[in-house]
């Protein structure tokens, strides 16, 4: 990871954020169980990511992985079936404490998410990469609804964001059949946004991230606001997001710099304000 003002804060997740660009990074780190979700290190994004949101001076997260995998899902060493069947374990209880609030905490931030995918992306870990606002993915890595392999049904917003990303049939396929899709298969069902070879994955999505930190940052807040409510409502609700969104866009610094840089035929310098 790149030279910042933040050191690693656990072993799980790895922090750090740019002071220079306000890109703030978040590496999940448990190589040696493909970064499955623990409950230890799903409260620790969540935590991360409520201090990300109340800085300022952040302007993008990037999310990636070390080792061979993205993320292989939940932990099933802390989330498997309970040992002891007289006291069966509530797994929708585990879903409802660990892995909806992260999903909630991912979706409502204030500022755009880019995720590197570069490897494996299973379950849990497959919905957490789909909460980037740009996913750009490894030719190598692929993208697994594991739920059904283990009798389970998916959760963390699968059965909400698949069906809108690629369709009914191939969602509930996708969730039935629990079949690998391939990056370039990814992108041509409009389920992320790039694949790129293996060698190109961690500078593509530098090169993005650094795009949108230098961005109008409030702008691409309320794009993710208006995007994400407009999918629950109809056209009417859309125009009076849109109305709402434009009138605070309008109210900033970016919106006066952006009119400026057009009539003097430049590039615009947004503060993110």
């Amino acid at each position: 990871m790149n030279g910042g003002e933040e050191a690693p804060r656990t072993r799980s997740v790895l922090y750090e954020k740019e002071k220079e660009t306000g890109i703030a990074r978040l590496r999940l780190n448990r190589p040696e169980l493909l970064n499955s979700l623990s409950f230890a290190m799903i409260k620790e994004l969540i935590g991360l990511l409520n201090d990300i949101d109340c800085d300022d001076e952040a302007r993008c997260v990037l999310i990636s992985a070390s080792g061979r995998a993205f993320c292989g899902g939940a932990d099933l060493n802390a989330a498997g079936p309970s040992a002891d069947p007289r006291r069966p374990r509530d797994v929708g209880q585990v879903v409802e404490d660990y892995y909806n609030p992260l999903i909630d905490r991912l979706s409502s931030l204030r500022i755009p998410i880019v995720v590197a995918v570069n490897g494996p992306a299973v379950g849990a870990g497959m919905s957490l990469a789909l909460q980037g606002d740009i996913v750009v993915a490894a030719h190598s890595a692929f993208f697994l609804q594991a739920f059904t392999r283990v009798g389970l049904v998916p959760d963390s917003g699968a059965t909400w964001v698949l069906p809108r990303l690629i369709g009914i049939a191939r969602a509930k396929a996708m969730m039935m059949l629990a079949e690998r899709i391939s990056a370039q298969d990814a992108v041509s069902m409009g389920l992320i946004y790039e694949a790129v070879a293996d060698d190109r994955l961690d500078a593509r999505a530098e090169e993005i991230a650094r795009r949108l930190a230098m961005g109008p940052t409030v702008s691409y807040g309320l794009i993710r606001q208006t995007v994400r409510e407009g999918l629950t409502g109809d056209l009417a609700t859309s125009l009076r997001l849109e109305r709402e969104a434009q009138r605070t866009a309008g109210l900033t610094a970016d919106y006066a710099e952006g009119v400026r840089a057009f009539h003097e035929k430049r590039q615009p310098k947004f503060n993110g304000r």
